[in-house]
């Protein structure tokens, strides 16, 4: 295909990711009020969390007791229902418009690597998926530690805009990090990162993901730090078996000297042989005889000096006014 026949199918796959991203935000849109039968709205499904807390804990700004969130300005609830139904469209839609990535990318792949991403799309999204989901059920008990710190002189009223912020950023979060142990395996497989290398740094790593977790998370409370943590530690540790397990295979398959380095010697090196003395020189055969060469006749010149005919002859010719037109 030509550069105009490549960005022309460019736009139009991104205008039908587009529509469906479009088709999908509707329908989240709806969905965030209704649902049919008993499938639950969708904005009941993120303000769960927050209404599974004590009541003693949440400010009653209602008549009847129902458990709601606030809003501070007058678009927030509009704006607030449109983002959470564009995301719901983004997750609605989204095996059109992988669909539409993974048909632009194939033809510039090769069989084996069209295999490799494939494995490693489905991971990367069902670690996402698994994180999303561990933080969704965890989060009521990370608002609980939060709002019932100082609860004897303080309640919290939340605003829907606040309280999805900080639910979304909790989800997001935990996706994203549940990426690691895949880095992890994708290091492996190229060759950039061995078992041998980081077998015996367990103990930094572990405090190095309690670190990444306390700084992470956007509550900053413990509760969802040390299941942050312990997640990604137990993540590492199945990745790091895996690279155990691969290198180990990858020692069978290949030579001894294959997992050398490049200043190691593969082994012992044998003693030099010696030198077998210098054999003669076979004598140079005759060269069979060439024709005589007939003497240069020698001219007698007026003023004593005597020239071959050879040389008057192409003196001869060289004085003719046409003798250099080859050359010319």
């Amino acid at each position: 295909m030509s550069l105009t026949e490549h960005l022309q199918e460019l736009r139009r796959r991104v205008i039908i990711s587009l529509l469906a991203i479009v088709v999908g935000t509707i329908f989240g849109f709806v969905w965030y009020q209704w649902a049919p039968g008993p499938v639950m709205p969708l904005g009941e499904i993120i303000r769960r969390p927050y209404c599974s807390l004590p009541e003693e804990l949440r400010a009653d700004l209602t008549s009847d007791g129902a458990c709601r969130l606030i809003a501070t300005t007058p678009f927030e609830m509009f704006m607030l229902r449109l983002k959470v139904g564009f995301l719901a469209g983004l997750v609605v839609s989204s095996p059109v418009w992988l669909q539409q990535i993974w048909a632009f990318i194939t033809p510039g792949l090769h069989k084996n690597e069209r295999r490799w991403t494939l494995s490693f799309v489905t991971f990367a999204v069902t670690l996402f998926v698994a994180g999303a989901l561990i933080a969704y059920f965890i989060v009521d008990q990370g608002l609980y530690v939060l709002m019932s710190i100082g609860q004897e002189y303080q309640i919290a009223a939340l605003s829907g805009q606040q309280y999805y912020n900080f639910v979304l950023a909790l989800i997001v979060i935990f996706g994203v990090s549940f990426e690691v142990p895949l880095v992890i395996i994708m290091l492996n497989l190229a060759g950039l990162l061995r078992y041998e290398q980081v077998k015996d740094k367990r103990r930094i790593i572990i405090v190095v993901l309690f670190i990444f977790a306390a700084f992470i998370t956007p509550g900053q409370d413990p509760f969802s730090m040390i299941v942050l943590a312990l997640s990604l530690c137990l993540l590492v540790e199945m990745a790091f078996q895996f690279c155990r397990i691969h290198d180990k295979r990858n020692a069978k398959r290949n030579n001894e000297w294959a997992s050398l380095d490049d200043d190691e010697a593969s082994g012992p090196i044998a003693a030099p042989a010696p030198i077998g003395a210098a054999t003669g020189v076979a004598g140079a055969s005759p060269i069979s005889g060439a024709g005589a060469v007939a003497a240069p006749t020698l001219i007698s010149n007026g003023g004593g000096t005597q020239r071959t005919a050879e040389d008057r002859s192409i003196r001869a010719r060289a004085s003719a006014p046409n003798f250099f037109d080859d050359v010319l």
